[in-house]
Formats: C-alpha cells, structure tokens, sequence
C-alpha cells in the first residue's frame, strides 16, 4: 500500500514525543530563546531548508520552494516561555528553574518543525512556496510586529498565514475557529489620581484622591454597558488600587491599573476616549488633576473569511467547533493587518487524562497525540488550497 503523507503524520508519534519534550525542558524567556532557536535551526537544516537565523533577535525562518510557486503560505509558531515554576512533576520537567512552557508554545513549535518534515518528504507534489517562522516572543512583548518590520512577509511575497494555539477549554480531538474577529484587541491603563492629603478630621481641606478613585471607577463601568453595543461587546477592568498611608489620613494618591479590550478597532478607540473623558470630568469635578497614560497591546485576531471557508472544508466536521469570539489576545494579529490569515485552537482537554489546567498554569500539561491533529490540520488546509496535490 501506497503511504500517504497523513500516514505520514501519524507516523510521527515518536518523533512528536521527542521534540516536545526536549523544547519542554529548555523554556527560555521572549527574544531569550536562544537554545531553543539553535535547535530549531539546526533541525530545519537536517531537512534541507533554506533557514535564516537571528531575525529580530532569535526569530528562525525555513523557506520551501514549491513546484509551480504561484502562492507563498506561511505557517507560524511562537517560541517563549513563561515565568513560572513548573509544578507538573513530569520527567521532562523545565530544568530552567522559574521558566516553563506553561501556554503550549513548546507543541506549538513541534507541530511546525514536525510540518516540514512532512512537507519536505513530500516535496515532489508541492504546488506552492512555504514560510515556516519561529518567532521569538509572544506573551508580551510580542515577537510578530518585529518580525513583520524586518521584512519576512515582504522578501518571500506571503500571501497567506496560518497559526494555532493549544487551548484547554476545548475537547482533545476538536480544533475551535470562527470566522471575522476571533479575539479582542488589548490595552493596558494606569490612572494617577492626584489629590491634597490632610487630617481624616478635616476633609474640607484636602482633596480625597480615594473618593476620586471611588467615583471614577464607577463610572467605567458604565463604558460598557450605556454606550457599545452589547453584540459588539467590550471590556474595562481595573485590576488594582494602590493608595493611602493611614486610616486617619486623607490619601494625596491613588494608582489604579487595569486592561481595556474589544473585537473591533473603532469601539477599542471609543472605549479609550471615553476613558480619558470619565477620568477628566473626576478631576474637574474635584479640582484636581487625573492623568491617563493608556498603551496599546495587540490588535483583534480577525480571521479572513475566504480562509475559514477553506479551513472549514478542510476540516472534518467530527472534529470541527464553531466558537465564540474569545476576549483574550495574541499577536498572531500583526500578520493578518498585513496579509489574510487564519488563526485556530487547538483542543486539549482531557479529563481522563488530567489534562484540566489552563494555560499559565503551573500544572499545565496536554496529550501530545493532539500535536499530530494539528500538524493534520494544517497540513489540510495547504491541500484544500492547491498548495499541495
């Protein structure tokens, strides 16, 4: 019997085990992934690839030619870890102590490394051109806009980008997708409220930063819920409070921090005005001053609709969840503002098998029979799209 490249895939159990393991153990900090690149690079050389080093610090990129090369695809995988004490207890547990691939970031580059070698054993019927990036960083900084700006998408002619994430809150053996915006644009916001402090016995002669605080978180919440549109949805969260001294004693200042997100570029920016007007109109009320100082993370994931139509018949339907937009973020997005892309979820949960944790958990760990799905799917959409007979 004829093997065919998804034989091929399951093929690659073995392999799948040995190349997660070995990236689990070594997780090293955004645009530190300096092992982690090298090994990388070394591996896409051992197949033939054209690869490039050091782009925007430890970036790695592997070129494929294909036959006719009408079409550039690019996959992508991110490479950093988190600050985190790996409490899994697995025998290929991180052996960089306060680091650990706690986000799947380590089968999200096993599945790409594990495409190519696919890919490459198959390149006799390879229509198209591929790009496999590596990128250094995403959790912030992210790595994408770096790589973007060092001209990678520009110098192979991408058409199109494809990525995934491992996602926990999804059932091992689904892939989760949505078409248009899939996850929220995200900022972060620290507010200064700048008062007078004096005696709690004598208010008249002060100005209570922390009643300031009081009324001006309030009236965030009404952000949301009076003025966008509930389909379009938003979020304004204050996440911390940081102010006063003693009981007895009129706080002169308040520092409240938090994160603002939505699904669409226009109400993000409505959101952010009405931020600064809220915190304005405190202030005036008050007579005192309130600065806003807002920094924008990263844009909407808004996935290409004539790609999802392709991933949608890509996919088998047993194995296919139409999700809801989601509001966390990834920088998966810098991409799609400057070619069509396609971004999906890769399930993991498995009760049986105590994989519970959610991503940036200590205890975070997946079945890594899921990362042959993944390799499957995108191995799949490349087929759906004739960049592969």
């Amino acid at each position: 019997m004829k093997i065919t490249p998804l034989q091929d895939i399951q093929e690659l159990y073995q392999e799948a085990i040995y190349l997660r393991r070995k990236l689990h153990k070594i997780p090293e900090m955004a645009f530190q992934e300096f092992k982690t690149s090298k090994f990388i690079s070394n591996y896409l050389k051992n197949l033939g690839l054209e690869v490039q080093e050091n782009i925007a610090g430890t970036g790695v990129i592997a070129y494929l030619p294909g036959i006719k090369g009408k079409k550039t695809y690019a996959f992508r995988a991110d490479m950093d870890a988190l600050p985190v004490t790996e409490r899994t207890r697995v025998d290929f547990a991180s052996i960089h102590h306060g680091k650990m691939h706690a986000c799947g970031h380590d089968g999200h580059m096993t599945i790409l490394l594990l495409l190519a070698k696919v890919l490459c054993k198959n390149k006799k019927t390879l229509q198209d051109n591929l790009l496999f990036i590596f990128q250094p960083g995403e959790e912030g900084p992210g790595g994408a806009l770096p790589m973007i700006q060092e001209g990678i998408l520009d110098q192979y002619h991408v058409d199109s980008i494809f990525g995934l994430h491992i996602y926990p809150e999804i059932e091992q053996g689904k892939i989760g997708c949505c078409p248009g915006p899939m996850m929220a644009q995200n900022g972060e916001f620290d507010i200064i409220i700048k008062g007078k402090s004096g005696h709690g016995a004598r208010p008249q002669e002060g100005i209570d930063s922390i009643v300031m605080a009081s009324q001006l978180i309030a009236a965030l919440q009404s952000i949301i819920s009076r003025n966008i549109n509930p389909i379009e949805g938003g979020v304004v969260t204050v996440g911390t409070i940081k102010g006063g001294e003693a009981r007895n004693i009129i706080a002169k200042e308040v520092l409240l921090e938090g994160t603002l997100r939505a699904f669409i570029e226009e109400i993000y920016e409505d959101i952010k005005e009405r931020l600064n007007k809220n915190a304005q109109g405190v202030a005036m009320a008050h007579e005192s001053i309130i600065d806003v100082c807002i920094r924008d993370m990263y844009p909407p994931v808004n996935n290409h609709e004539k790609l999802f139509k392709y991933f949608k018949r890509a996919i088998p339907e047993e194995n296919l969840q139409i999700i809801d937009p989601l509001m966390i973020s990834e920088d998966f997005s810098y991409y799609q503002k400057e070619i069509p892309g396609l971004f999906f979820l890769l399930g993991s949960q498995n009760h049986g098998k105590g994989y519970i944790h959610g991503l940036h958990s200590n205890q975070f760990n997946f079945d890594e029979k899921i990362l042959l799905i993944g390799v499957e799917a995108f191995y799949r959409i490349l087929k759906i799209m004739g960049g592969i007979e």
